[in-house]
């Protein structure tokens, strides 16, 4: 069994500096710009475009990408945080997506453009087939803030990172949006030429937009998941009835520590996964990682947790939480679209399911332990490439 892949101690739990000047700013920098205004504005169909360049004052959006190409080459973990308040204050642009492309494109040695950059993994949410010469055809859904975004770092299953120009002849934009509202466009391709295409090698992975895009959305739950507590919370202390506090109330008191148990389980696995996905990149292509394994755990128990807690805070906060005046819908309408975005917890728990009736009975405990499951899924190289 590869133990040392897989293997994750405390040590790694523990905050690097990078990761706590990286939290620090961030925190400062969304509790300023992402007020009731602006979330107001956006969702009367007004992007706060003047938040972008802040971010990128500030090296976020440059956070995983390497030094040659003007980046921090911060950690998933140290870079972490950013996703982590993207979720929390429920910032409403292209962060992660232009974060998770740069990356990509550099490690590739492709040249990362300046402004938003959006995701397209083929096989996925679509017929779309990048050939052998570089050409486009056929259509992607769900295309992350496509309208906002000129650029789009693109990966396929033969291991290629291409980068797409979006306006260019022959693409054909028909809007559509998640729950939240947040841009979610399908393209169609009509002999589209890429910009540039490099070979790009990522330990076992083979659908790195997927896969990678999956921990980001899993980061960005978390987030979202510990706001929506933390307003349950306050308001549960602030509602009195029948002349105390609801929050005082053994019933309420045991929905909400059920929220926070599903909370520290979606957050312990998804900093599992980034502990993994940092190894992942630092290892030879083709060795074997856990980090597929890791990443469906935590997008099945993100998934899962976006499922109960948005649930159960509505609750707390009675007939005030449904109403559009009050701040929570803007966390929970989040939680409703991310849990289903680079895969359902369901697709993920299948994955799992799946691996876990290969390995048999009598591999399956040693396996899971040492979070080794043959996971037959297009993630992996030695897997077919079906679409999902």
């Amino acid at each position: 069994m590869n133990q040392a892949p897989n293997t994750y101690n405390n040590d790694a739990q523990a905050p690097s500096e990078l990761q706590q000047m990286i939290t620090h700013s961030v925190q400062g920098l969304f509790a300023e710009l992402v007020s009731p205004e602006v979330m107001a504005r956006f969702d009367t169909g007004q992007p706060p475009s003047e938040l972008w360049q802040p971010l990128v004052d500030h090296g976020l959006t440059a956070a995983l990408m390497t030094e040659a190409a003007g980046g921090s080459a911060a950690s998933w973990l140290e870079a972490s945080p950013i996703l982590h308040a993207l979720g929390y204050w429920n910032l409403p642009l292209p962060l992660s997506e232009t974060m998770l492309a740069g990356l990509l494109l550099s490690r590739a040695g492709l040249q990362v453009p300046e402004g938003p950059i959006s995701l397209i993994q083929t096989g996925r949410l679509g017929d779309l087939q990048l050939s052998a010469d570089g050409q486009l055809d056929g259509r992607c859904l769900n295309v992350p803030w496509a309208r906002s975004c000129q650029w789009a770092a693109m990966a396929d299953c033969g291991g290629r990172i291409a980068l797409v120009d979006l306006r260019q002849i022959g693409v054909k934009l028909t809007a559509g949006t998640n729950f939240a509202g947040e841009e979610r466009d399908s393209l169609e391709f009509t002999n589209v030429p890429v910009q540039a295409i490099a070979p790009l090698q990522v330990a076992d992975v083979c659908e790195p937009v997927w896969l990678f895009g999956a921990l980001a959305r899993a980061c960005m739950l978390v987030g979202a998941l510990e706001s929506s507590l933390d307003q349950a919370l306050a308001y549960a202390n602030q509602r009195v009835q029948f002349g105390k506090p609801i929050g005082t109330f053994q019933a309420l008191q045991q929905q909400l520590a059920h929220a926070a148990g599903s909370i520290a389980a979606a957050s312990a696995s998804t900093q599992i996964a980034l502990h993994s996905a940092g190894l992942a990149l630092s290892s030879e292509a083709g060795q074997p990682t856990s980090l597929t394994f890791d990443v469906a755990v935590a997008k099945v128990c993100a998934g899962e947790a976006a499922t109960l807690v948005t649930s159960i805070v509505h609750q707390v906060h009675g007939a005030i939480g449904f109403t559009h005046e009050h701040s929570l819908h803007y966390s929970t309408r989040r939680l409703w679209s991310w849990r289903d975005e680079f895969g359902s917890d369901a697709q993920w728990a299948e994955v799992l399911g799946q691996s876990a009736i290969s390995a048999g009975s009598q591999g399956f405990w040693a396996a899971l332990t040492a979070r080794d499951l043959p996971l037959q899924t297009p993630l992996t190289r030695s897997s077919s490439h079906a679409a999902a």
